[in-house]
Formats: C-alpha cells, structure tokens, sequence
C-alpha cells in the first residue's frame, strides 16, 4: 500500500499554504480555495479547510496537533534558517547538530505544527 499524503487542516488556508510555498520554494496546486498541496515524486503535503472533513464530526481540529513533525530534507540547514529568518518566538530549535549526526533546525508554522529543517550528515 503506497503511502500517499500528509493533509493539514487549517483554518486559513492562504496563510498556511504561503508559510510552506516560502519553505519550499515551490507553488502548492490550489484545486480549490479550500484544497492545496505540494506534489512531486512521492507523498503529497496537502493542507485544506475544515470544510474538507466536515463530515467527520469534529474528529479533525485545526492548529490542535503537537505529535507531528513536518519534514524537509535541505542541503543547508544553516542557510536556509537564516534565509527564513523565523520569528525567535516560532524557533523551536535552532540549528543544531543531533546525536545521530544530523543537522536540524525546528519552528513552527502559521498553526503551531513543529517544522524540522534537516541534512543528513556528509560521509
């Protein structure tokens, strides 16, 4: 069973959707105004409106999740943090390196989801 797609449910959609097109560098797919997502070889990150799971009675919150990390392979840790230039407030973790050799960066977007900024270590 492939796995196909990560959807956050969000609020405000252009927010959101503009915080990931600035990490990405990429314009989302807009299908809709209540439907976006970052395509290409692999899962899709989708984000969408609560009105794309109203009939799951509530069971999706919007900016309620904090069990998540929302991951980004980079060539560049460092430089791409300084090019985000993230408010100190949304800076989970700035760049650092992991015990398993890593290098991350972790903030929050627009909802409170954790972003992980990663490279993988050279050798």
């Amino acid at each position: 069973m492939p796995f196909a797609s990560i959807r956050i449910i969000t609020d405000d959609v252009d927010r959101l959707v503009a915080f990931y097109e600035r990490v990405t560098g990429r314009t989302a797919a807009r299908p809709a105004p209540v439907f976006a997502q970052f395509g290409g070889t692999g899962p899709v990150l989708a984000i969408a409106s609560p009105a794309t799971v109203a009939m799951l009675d509530g069971a999706v919150v919007p900016a309620a999740n904090r069990s998540i990390l929302v991951e980004f392979e980079v060539a560049d840790v460092d430089a791409e943090f300084e090019r985000l230039a993230p408010d100190p407030a949304d800076v989970v973790l700035p760049p650092s390196t992991m015990p398993w050799g890593n290098r991350s960066a972790l903030l929050r977007d627009p909802d409170g989801n954790v972003v992980n900024l990663f490279s993988r270590p050279v050798g």
